[in-house]
């Protein structure tokens, strides 16, 4: 059974569902569509597009105070949209999970928050 985790910087609410996108014709922001690109690339090393459907989606964080800890069901328009984008696999074919969040002091306080994508084969 085929299986990767990506790990990415947690940029803040633009990859929130609810922020992503500005304006009437659905533009998407700058930063969001960096954090799109630089996922992209990394997600293309999987070679998920020859893997068995469907996939199991997992994002689980770790985030300095629950204030700055999204909500993990409000990214997964973004991270979906981005691996159909990548892979050509229709976000039908992947099933959503959230993960864990992991808040403050269970972290050295230095680290950036950041974001843990697991993509896999459903069993």
């Amino acid at each position: 059974m085929n299986k990767d985790t990506i790990m990415m910087d947690y940029i803040g609410s633009c990859l929130s569902v609810n922020h992503y996108q500005y304006g009437k014709t659905k533009h998407i922001k700058k930063e969001t569509k960096a954090w799109m690109e630089e996922f992209g690339w990394r997600l293309k090393f999987s070679h998920i597009e020859d893997w068995k459907l469907p996939l199991k989606v997992t994002c689980f964080g770790v985030f300095k105070d629950g204030r700055s800890a999204p909500d993990l069901s409000n990214l997964s328009k973004i991270i979906l949209d981005t691996i159909e984008d990548v892979t050509g696999i229709n976000d039908k074919d992947m099933r959503w999970h959230d993960g864990s969040r992991v808040i403050g002091s269970k972290i050295n306080e230095f680290l950036k928050p950041r974001l843990f994508i697991t993509i896999e084969e459903a069993k």
